[in-house]
């Protein structure tokens, strides 16, 4: 099962770097070309908010299950760059991510200049795409 989760959280990440990003760029164009923000921006952003947390929910289910997050928090886990960064970096910088993604696109949502709209999204998601790349486990992630 555990397996399972595994795949899933690491295949569904490139769908969720493709949403952030794909919603970022559209954002950021938006906002340099001074368009309005209608509603296939919002359903942009939101695809890309989506994912982020079908995302966060496997990997919070993945957290409990695996021998590397949780079960892993003991006092050699500070020594241990790889330990360190399953079972407390990765998790806590990616649930400030999705924080900052759900903030964004809500945001986004309530403001009414478009500019303002657009500026939301591309600036929230951009700080967590930077957190994201930041804490993935390249290492396993590129074998």
């Amino acid at each position: 099962m555990t397996t399972g989760f595994q795949h899933l959280h690491s295949y569904l990440a490139y769908l969720v770097l493709a949403g952030i990003v794909f919603s970022f760029i559209l954002a950021l164009f938006g906002a340099l070309s001074g368009k309005t923000f209608g509603e296939k921006d919002r359903k942009f952003g939101l695809i890309g908010m989506i994912l982020a947390h079908i995302q966060l929910l496997v990997g919070i289910v993945l957290y409990f299950l695996s021998p590397l997050g949780f079960s892993n928090l003991s006092g050699e886990t500070m020594g241990d760059s790889m330990s360190r960064l399953y079972a407390l970096e990765h998790p806590l910088i990616n649930i400030l991510a999705v924080a900052l993604i759900t903030v964004g696109y809500s945001r986004a949502k309530k403001l009414t200049e478009s500019r303002n709209q657009f500026r939301s999204i591309y600036m929230f998601y951009g700080v967590a795409l930077i957190l994201i790349l930041s804490r993935i486990p390249w290492a396993s992630w590129l074998n």
